[in-house]
């Protein structure tokens, strides 16, 4: 048999990373609502941390079982499942007529998402060549932020001018419209369309072993728990910045309205984007994964500390956001890293694992700065709308800068692959 054409694996693929473009909005989206959600709902910036979270608890919950189900049922059943669960959540929390329904809303579209990028991982390493596979991951990532920098200007111009609730609630039908596409269209492997496939495992290999069995098997390698651990400082921040808290410092501290703070922000999303794709595709060239995710770490917690703790204009701000943005693109080195840390049999669980450390860091730190700020806030409200002074942002900042610094620290103890798979 003939390998699939190029155009069919990109098509099939790009229908799951459809679906994390969609997780990706939906996780940045709370950060050009703050204000009408924290008027809306009557609450301060710990609850908002919250309810902005509720869809970070949801996913990392979901991480691990979502690798054993793309290894058992595949992706297609999985993708489709999640998209149309997405739907539900969307209009959930598009018209909650409460915090509490918001916030089960927002769950239930995190839970759903959750599948997105394992599952697309796993055809991609079906459809593609195992040499596209760190190409493909970093695409991912790119699909992803594009729906976050989608999150930014744009949806701020569209609430301004349908309201939140309407806006959200049309993203709703575009999830319910995609579920339908990954059904008639995606396929989990080649061979279902009368291709050869590209995954190695033959037939006796595809048998599973119990599920906590295998559970065991993968956090038995330390480079997959420590390969989890690490995007929780490197991706938590950014998306902690970039999902919630930038656009309201960028105006309260700054004085940016709210569009030109959207920009910002989706500015630093842009550049972890390109930065993903690219450091993959390098490291893939330079035959190691170590020194250029060490050395990207570095870049991102120096690029931290000088944005929190030191008084710069705002000028040299957002070329330094690009920079850290960038450099944290290196999680992309890490999935392939991970894939190539452990037997091919276990690669969706081992995803799953390490795809829960980005997700942590929203679910930690979100919240975290959050509460900061509410314990530094002097009382300040405009339209009933938390002010925090800029000391207060500092405090609650330098959660973030602790959680970098300590994700560094790991990097130096996993083990060098030399790109290439284990047995």
């Amino acid at each position: 048999m003939t390998l699939p054409p190029l155009r069919l694996a990109w098509t099939v693929w790009g229908l799951g990373a459809l679906l994390y473009l969609f997780a990706f909005y939906q996780r940045v989206a709370p950060a050009v609502m703050t204000d009408q959600l924290m008027a809306d709902f009557a609450i301060g910036g710990a609850a908002l941390g919250n309810l902005s979270a509720f869809y970070f608890y949801a996913y990392v919950a979901m991480q691990i079982p979502t690798g054993v189900l793309a290894d058992r049922w595949g992706p297609r059943r999985v993708l489709a499942a999640g998209a149309g669960v997405a739907a539900l959540g969307s209009l959930l929390f598009a018209f909650a007529p409460s915090f509490g329904w918001a916030g089960f809303g927002r769950l239930l579209v995190g839970a759903s998402v959750a599948v997105a990028f394992v599952s697309t991982l796993k055809l991609a390493s079906h459809w593609f060549p195992p040499q596209k596979y760190a190409l493909a991951s970093g695409m991912a990532l790119f699909f992803g932020v594009a729906g976050g920098v989608m999150a930014g200007v744009p949806l701020r111009l569209l609430v301004e001018e349908f309201g939140w609730r309407m806006v959200m609630g049309s993203a709703g039908l575009f999830a319910a419209l995609l579920c339908v596409a990954i059904w008639l269209l995606v396929r989990d492997d080649p061979a279902e369309r009368g291709y050869a496939s590209h995954h190695p495992l033959d037939k006796k290999s595809h048998a599973h072993a119990p599920i906590l069995r295998g559970i065991a098997e993968v956090f038995a390698y330390r480079n997959i728990w420590l390969l989890m651990l690490a995007p929780i400082g490197f991706s938590g921040a950014v998306l902690t910045f970039g999902g919630l808290w930038g656009v309201p410092w960028l105006r309260q501290v700054h004085g940016l309205d709210p569009k030109a703070a959207a920009a910002v922000t989706s500015t630093l999303l842009a550049a972890w984007a390109l930065g993903g794709p690219l450091l993959g595709s390098w490291s893939e060239k330079l035959g190691r994964r170590k020194p250029l995710y060490l050395i990207c770490g570095a870049l991102a917690t120096a690029g931290w500390a000088a944005v929190i703790f030191l008084p710069l204009p705002l000028w040299l701000t957002i070329p330094l956001l690009v920079v850290i943005g960038f450099a944290s693109g290196n999680i992309i080195i890490g999935f392939a890293w991970a894939r190539e840390s452990l037997p091919l049999r276990l690669m969706g669980t081992a995803s799953g694992v390490v795809n829960m450390g980005p997700l942590l860091g929203g679910v930690l730190l979100q919240p975290g700065v959050g509460w900061l700020l509410d314990r530094g806030w002097n009382g300040a409200l405009d339209g009933g709308v938390r002010i925090y002074a800029a000391a207060a942002w500092q405090t609650g900042f330098s959660l973030m800068f602790a959680t970098v610094l300590v994700a560094l620290l790991l990097v130096p103890f996993i083990r060098e692959t030399h790109c290439r798979q284990a047995g």
